[in-house]
């Protein structure tokens, strides 16, 4: 049988699974995590994007808005996020910018 061993923060933990279909399913899992990790952190970065670009009332917030809820929509699409947490952060992010552009 081949040896299996899984780093689990920073421990090596061997003899995990012995079943190969169990063997291919954490190695997938662990590929699946790690792309996860990346497009959350990708649409985290957008958001923040928007957010600031709302702040500081320039010029180009619309499109970064519009970029931010694209990215926000593929994530729901994905189930990355719930869909409702998809829709709750669309509806700030609009509802900022709408009282930003107000208050000009």
């Amino acid at each position: 049988m081949v040896e299996y061993s899984m780093l689990i923060k920073s421990q090596e933990v061997k003899n995990l699974p012995n079943i190969k279909s169990a063997m291919k399913r954490a190695k997938t899992s662990k590929a699946r995590n790690i792309h996860n990790t990346i497009q959350k952190s990708t649409l985290r970065t957008t958001i923040k994007k928007a957010k600031t670009a709302i702040a500081n009332g320039e010029e180009t917030s619309a499109e970064a808005l519009k970029s931010a809820i694209k990215a926000i929509d593929k994530a729901a699409s994905k189930k990355l996020i719930h869909k409702n947490t998809a829709a709750r952060k669309i509806s700030k992010l609009t509802k900022a910018l709408n009282a930003a552009s107000s208050d000009k």
